[in-house]
């Protein structure tokens, strides 16, 4: 029995149009499975090379070099919230921001709360520069975000639906339909 359904194989194969090979839908693939499952069991990433052709070392190389991925072992939250520590964001409050976020969450970074609906990580840049200190929330940026704004976000997040990945929440054009030739 298949662990990725029907519905999510084919939003795979209808990428593959789009590239000049399966291998180059490594990334949308993986993207597509996080979204759903909150994580890419390894399951799922023998799945995924059998339809793209691949080995499964080659889709477990793109995932830990990424490091945006998780394994089963690791599942992200309902939401991802990413705190910026680039230069303007330490400048303006971001480690500060960072610290209250793990005190009010009860995580480290990279940590998961208890109820499973926020995982809190830091990145370098998000590039959000102008409204430092920032957040990303999934794929959102959001500038502006300073501990006192904490309590608010939280409850904000905590009530919020799942948002997927924006890239791919509008599936490809099928090949074969206008929208899908290529003008060049």
């Amino acid at each position: 029995m298949s662990l990725l359904s029907a519905e999510l194989q084919q939003k795979i194969l209808d990428y593959l149009p789009r590239y000049p090979s399966k291998q180059a839908a490594t990334l949308p693939a993986l993207h597509l499975v996080q979204d759903e499952m909150r994580c890419v069991p390894l399951e799922a990433v023998r799945e995924i090379a059998g339809l793209l052709d691949l080995c499964p070392a080659e889709l477990n190389d793109a995932m830990s070099f990424y490091g945006f991925f998780r394994d089963e072992k690791h599942p992200l939250g309902k939401t991802r919230l990413w705190v910026c520590r680039s230069l303007a964001c330490a400048l303006r409050g971001g480690e500060e921001l960072l610290t209250t976020l793990c005190q009010k969450l009860s995580v480290r970074p990279g940590g998961t709360t208890a109820d499973g609906t926020i995982t809190l990580e830091f990145a370098e840049c998000i590039g959000v520069c102008e409204g430092a200190p920032a957040v990303l929330i999934n794929d959102e940026g959001r500038p502006d975000v300073t501990p006192d704004k904490v309590d608010s976000l939280i409850e904000e997040l905590r009530t919020r639906p799942p948002v997927l990945h924006p890239t791919l929440a509008t599936p490809p054009p099928r090949a074969g339909s206008l929208s899908a030739v290529n003008p060049l």
